[in-house]
């Protein structure tokens, strides 16, 4: 009986978007428990893309292909991305909740690792290849739901500092994973099947992990943000964007635009780090190349922990408008360097890279109110850049056999995405409602004692249910 009234307290699978709830008056404190789990998929994802990019390289070598095909792994798994942020995920997030779509995500994201398997025993890169669609589809339902899900539980004027601290632990994920493969999967092994092998355990420690954070997730309390929430939230700063339907919404189709430009320049500069490190620095070897990368991704999660500092004291578009304009400079640099100064230009792009991607999600979704779930569906496609880009670079690298020369396109892709923090610095109209929105009280102070102790739980069976919150 206990087990059962346990899970019967439990949120359940269904929102009622047309209910306002006290979910999007949260404080600090009520939220830390729902942000923390959220934040442990960051690093989930992290860690999975960390090992995409160094596998890259390793299967050129491994599988004998060339770098414009090892770019189908970034097709892959980025790929996926717009399919779940503005399709299957994002109906579920608008029908059925943050929750299950979060639960959605990890048993995709269990499932593609187990594939890993098969496909390391067979040798087949188009088996990879498959496995790390199923992964991404995971990934791009979690990303769906986390990121949005991050800027609005708890006081809308933290959000980008919650999201950005958040997405540090993605950082760390980035860096753990190439360190792993340099010191676990090829150094005794070096780049031959016996280094599958090792791949294929790691995947399925990482399938079981996750089918277990499932399981967590099943059992836990996430609070429901609502429709109603938002146009509440929005309704409070006198910002009235969402009164106008969601195609004249400019300002995120801006934003969608900089997210893709900006991912796909990141990840080809990531996919390709290795091949540039062996190229422009002579007798440089895969291995060491690898740690190089993790090096490199190391600055780009210290960078993230810095640049959230910042934003407690300065403005979140200003510290974007800064990150952003030095990494276009040293990503521009690279491609006239080599040696030392060229993976020094790198690591100091990779630093700078750091808040662009969580700080366009938080600002591109401001003032959208009832508009919010599918707008960040746009968004989060938007990181379908990652599958266009590093063929483009790949094919200009291979044309070449030059890498440092083809990081002129991402070069390039970043400058596009450098207007979005223009604009969002500089026009009024992108400007005014950044800065209302983040000017607002809600959440920043306890509720009445009238209210305290309830919450109008959205989500659960009857969603007219009046529910003790625990707190």
């Amino acid at each position: 009986m206990g087990l059962l009234h346990f899970l019967k307290t439990r949120s359940g699978f269904k929102v009622d978007n047309r209910r306002t709830t006290s979910a999007a008056t949260l404080t600090l404190r009520q939220s830390l428990w729902p942000l923390c789990l959220v934040t442990l998929l960051f690093f989930l994802w992290g860690f999975a893309y960390g090992l995409l990019d160094t596998l890259n390289k390793h299967f050129q070598t491994t599988l004998g292909i060339t770098r414009t095909r090892s770019s189908g792994l970034q097709a892959a798994y980025f790929g996926a991305y717009p399919l779940a942020s503005l399709g299957y995920a994002n109906y579920l997030l608008r029908h059925y909740g943050y929750k299950s779509v979060f639960i959605l995500g990890l048993v995709l994201y269990g499932i593609g690792a187990l594939c890993m398997w098969p496909a390391g025993l067979n040798r087949s890169f188009g088996g990879f290849c498959a496995a790390t669609f199923v992964i991404g589809s995971g990934l791009g339902s979690l990303e769906t739901a986390a990121n949005p899900y991050l800027a609005v539980c708890g006081p809308p004027r933290y959000a980008e500092i919650r999201i950005n601290l958040a997405q540090a632990f993605n950082g760390i994920g980035t860096c753990v994973a190439p360190t792993l493969a340099s010191y676990v999967f090829f150094t005794n092994t070096g780049d031959d099947v016996d280094a599958l092998k090792s791949v294929q355990w790691v995947y399925l420690a990482i399938g079981i992990f996750v089918f277990v954070l499932a399981s967590v997730f099943v059992i836990s309390e996430i609070p429901e943000v609502t429709d109603e929430d938002m146009a509440f939230q929005v309704a409070a700063t006198h910002v009235d964007e969402q009164e106008k339907p969601l195609w004249k919404q400019y300002k995120l189709f801006h934003a969608t635009l900089a997210q893709f430009t900006y991912t796909g320049a990141q990840v080809a500069v990531a996919g390709y780090f290795i091949n540039y490190v062996t190229e422009t620095w002579p007798g440089t070897t895969n291995a060491t190349g690898s740690k190089y990368l993790a090096g490199a991704q190391g600055a780009f999660t210290a960078g993230r922990f810095i640049g959230t500092f910042f934003m407690r004291f300065v403005k979140a578009r200003w510290v974007f408008l800064v990150y952003l304009s030095c990494t276009v400079a040293f990503l521009a640099t690279s491609t006239t360097q080599g040696y030392q100064a060229g993976v020094a230009m790198l690591y100091l792009t990779l630093f700078f890279e750091s808040v662009c991607f969580p700080t366009i999600v938080a600002l591109g979704i401001r003032g959208l109110g009832r508009h919010y779930k599918r707008g960040s569906g746009f968004i989060v496609a938007g990181v379908s850049g990652g599958a266009m880009v590093p063929p483009v670079l790949a094919h200009v690298a291979d044309l070449r056999n030059d890498t440092g020369f083809a990081m002129i396109v991402p070069t390039m892709f970043m400058v596009v995405a450098w207007t979005y923090a223009i604009a969002v610095n500089f026009v009024p109209v992108y400007r005014d409602t950044v800065d209302k929105v983040g000017e607002s009280e809600i959440g920043l102070r306890e509720e009445d004692d009238s209210s305290k102790g309830k919450d109008i739980e959205v989500g659960v069976k009857d969603q007219s249910e009046e529910v003790e919150h625990v707190r």
